[in-house]
């Protein structure tokens, strides 16, 4: 298993680490700052830095097929035929995309907390996210970018802790999503918490004030079925870029 450090701070940007596996189908590493691909968030890119100074790129990163692995997807071109299991290395983490995941990811907690409906779909890349949510009714764009832009200045603090699986089912009102379920069989559920406004199971990597998110807004509202609202985020620099 590896040690998942960005579960408990998310603002490392690199480790330590020694080498279990590496093969055709990737690297995997005894700890890592490196998010795989879940719960609707992007895995994180990077590098490995190896004891001499050449570095691999890892182009993606994604759970492994035993419990608690992480697998970390090499680029094109990077050799893993230089690394041998017990090296160690740096592993390192793309800042800016990191950055971009973490402020996207709190930015669709504030979103849930504006919109009280189920949520059956979800995906949070560097460029944008989007959230479907489960009913029929009408989503105002202009009032939505309005609702976050407020969340976001008044700085709600963003934490992270653990509450047992026999908590989590004695509040099912806490899961809000219809199609990712919280993982079992540990014990204990991460939740994430932004102080007043949001409180739900969420396993990603996240900003520790909401006027950290900076300016994000609503850049389309789309139905995509007669019960299922889909809501995009994007940067507002970008937004108004393509504008």
């Amino acid at each position: 298993m590896t040690d998942e450090l960005f579960r408990e701070d998310a603002t490392l940007l690199e480790c330590r680490a020694r080498v279990t596996v590496a093969d055709a189908q990737g690297v995997q590493l005894d700890r890592s700052v490196f998010y795989p691909q879940g719960g609707g968030q992007a895995g994180d890119a990077g590098w490995l830095v190896l004891a001499d100074g050449r570095m691999l790129a890892v182009a993606d990163t994604r759970k492994g097929a035993g419990p608690g692995e992480i697998v970390h997807l090499l680029a094109p071109g990077a050799d893993a035929a230089l690394l041998r299991p017990g090296d160690e290395l740096t592993a390192r983490i793309d800042a800016a995309r990191r950055r971009a995941h973490m402020r996207f990811h709190t930015a669709t907690h504030l979103l849930c907390a504006l919109v009280p409906h189920p949520v059956d779909g979800c995906s949070i890349t560097a460029a944008h996210a989007r959230l479907d949510f489960h009913t029929a009714e009408p989503l105002d764009k202009a009032a939505l970018s309005a609702g976050i832009a407020r969340l976001v200045a008044e700085a709600h603090p963003v934490r992270h802790r653990w509450i047992s699986e026999a908590e989590l089912d004695a509040n099912p009102q806490l899961v809000r999503s219809m199609s990712v379920q919280p993982p079992r069989g540990q014990g204990r559920v991460r939740v994430l918490e932004i102080a007043g406004v949001d409180l739900q199971p969420c396993g990603g990597t996240h900003v520790a004030n909401t006027a950290e998110i900076g300016a994000v807004v609503v850049t389309k509202v789309e139905k995509k079925s007669a019960m299922t609202r889909r809501v995009i985020l994007g940067f507002a620099e970008a937004a108004a870029g393509r504008g």
